[in-house]
Order: C-alpha cells, then sequence, then structure tokens
C-alpha cells in the first residue's frame, strides 16, 4: 500500500514545490486523509486503486454529513492536486478526480446487478400460479426493455406486438423497443393463462393486479421486494436496478450509446454514460480480484 508514502510525498510537495500556507497543507492533507479512511472503509487497498466513481462516492458522503459546498470544492481542488502530484511520482497510474467539477451533483453511481442476480430473480416467480405467471412477465418485459416502472404498469395489452417481438412505449418519450425470445414467450403464457382470468371486464392495461385493475407502482415494488428475498440477494431490488443493468449488460455485449439512449427514452446522452462508467468500474472489480499478477 502507498497510503503512508503517497501522504508524506504529498506534504513535501506542497511545502517545497508549492509553498503552501500552513493552512493550507493542513487542510488539504486532513482531505487526503479522510479519503484514505474512506477507501480502506470501502474496501480498497489504497490510492492506486481509487476510482473516479470512488471519489464522487465520497464526494456524495461528504454532502450527507452537512459539510459545505467551500468544503466540498476546496476538497475536490485538493484530490485533483494530490492524484497529478501522484501520477507525477510515479505512485498512482492516474488521476480519478481529474474530470470531477466543483459544481457538479454527486451522484452515487448505479447499482449494477450481476448476470446471476437477475438468473435468479427471474427464476422466482411460479409460473403455473396465475400471480407468478404474471410477475414473471413483468420482471421479463423490465430487463428486456429498460422501461420505468411508470411506463411498464401504463402499458396496454395492444402495446405489446409478440408477432413481431416489440413493445411501445407510449408513457414519456414514445418509442418501440425489441423483446427478446424469453419475454415474448412470458408474455405470450402471461396473456393466454393469467390475464383472461385475472383481468376485469374492459380493462385495457396489460399488466393487472389481484383486483382485475391496471397494476399500480406501490404494488409492482411489494412484489419486487417478496421475491428479491426469495432469490436471496443482498439489499433489496428497485425497479430502477433493472433498468441500470438492462443498460450495462447491453453496454457489456457490445450496443452502442445512441441506440441505448433511443431505447432507455433520454433525452440527452449524457444521461445514457453514465452506464459506461459503470460497466469501466466493474470490469476494472472484475480485473483486480481476478488477474493472477494483481
Amino acid at each position: 500500500m502507498f497510503d503512508i508514502s503517497c501522504i508524506d510525498a504529498y506534504r513535501r510537495y506542497l511545502t517545497d514545490e508549492r509553498q503552501a500556507s500552513a493552512n493550507t497543507i493542513s487542510s488539504y492533507i486532513r482531505d487526503i486523509s479522510q479519503f484514505a479512511d474512506f477507501l480502506n472503509g470501502i474496501g480498497k487497498g489504497g490510492f492506486s486503486g481509487a476510482t473516479e466513481d470512488d471519489v464522487r462516492l465520497f464526494l456524495l458522503q461528504l454532502e450527507k454529513n452537512g459539510r459545505s459546498q467551500s468544503t466540498i470544492s476546496r476538497c475536490i481542488a485538493s484530490l485533483k492536486v494530490f492524484f497529478h502530484c501522484m501520477v507525477d511520482k510515479g505512485l498512482v497510474e492516474y488521476n480519478p478526480a481529474e474530470s470531477i467539477s466543483a459544481t457538479a451533483k454527486y451522484k452515487k453511481p448505479p447499482r449494477i446487478l450481476t448476470n446471476g442476480e437477475i438468473e435468479r430473480l427471474l427464476e422466482q416467480p411460479d409460473r403455473k400460479d396465475l400471480k407468478g405467471c404474471r410477475d414473471k412477465a413483468m420482471f421479463e418485459t423490465l430487463y428486456a426493455t429498460g422501461i420505468r416502472v411508470s411506463e411498464l404498469i401504463a402499458l396496454d395489452e395492444t402495446d405489446v406486438n409478440l408477432s413481431t417481438g416489440l413493445v411501445t412505449c407510449r408513457n414519456g418519450k414514445e418509442r418501440v423497443i425489441p423483446l427478446y425470445a424469453a419475454a415474448v414467450k412470458a408474455i405470450g403464457n402471461y396473456l393466454s393463462f393469467s390475464r383472461v382470468r385475472m383481468a376485469a371486464q374492459g380493462e385495457c392495461a396489460l399488466f393487472v393486479n389481484a383486483t382485475g385493475r391496471r397494476m399500480s407502482r406501490q404494488g409492482f415494488w411489494k412484489i419486487l421486494k417478496s421475491y428479491s428475498e426469495k432469490a436471496q440477494i443482498d439489499e433489496d431490488i428497485t425497479p430502477q436496478m433493472l433498468r441500470h443493468s438492462f443498460a450495462a449488460h447491453l453496454l457489456e455485449n457490445g450496443a452502442d450509446l445512441r441506440s441505448l439512449q433511443e431505447m432507455l427514452g433520454h433525452a440527452d446522452i449524457s444521461s445514457t454514460q453514465v452506464y459506461t462508467r459503470a460497466v469501466k468500474r466493474q470490469l476494472k472489480d472484475v480485473y483486480n480480484k481476478t488477474h493472477p499478477r494483481t
């Protein structure tokens, strides 16, 4: 670990090369020491393993702890100078704070479910049960399309074309999104087995609740929470996690950002680019855990 030597080198840099004041040196060293404690707390071995998302999470934590914007801005400046110094001295490979803006809102990076977690979740509903068959179709639709839960429950039966394998999302930015074969099969089974028995007369909603009316957001959340517990996934799965996972998994398998932007209904591609960072972070974590020379 380079932590102690890095901090000592940084102190010498601030004193000898930057000729910073005693107060500035004290503040900057305190910022870096706090960041070191944060990295240790999340299981990182040292500064050399820090990522841009780690920096953003650290700043988000400062914000949640009530630190002022001026304190956070100073901390960003300190991290930028620190990592620039460490790169110059060959103690770390790159500066994870380089692209961080003092005016940015520090959002927690999206939680991406692993392929194994997705598979466990999709396997939970009992397809021989009316509700289980419906739940399987809802989960497959979410993961197949990446639509929001508000868009899922707004779907009408006529918005799905199983013969072409397409779903038309009209809630929000209207778009047509492909369905993979397993999702087409799950929706078909639901329509022929569950919906014909569950839907109230005249109800046009694709997914209905126990009363035969359109599924509500709250109802879907309760269903998802129940299945996430059955799947023994460490934390509660949110509908947004399925959307995040859809996006990240498509990128991992070669999807381009423009196509993904269209499927997600993002007006600005910068909203889509967050998944690129998430995928890169995940790949780096896998590399660090599995490469024989790390």
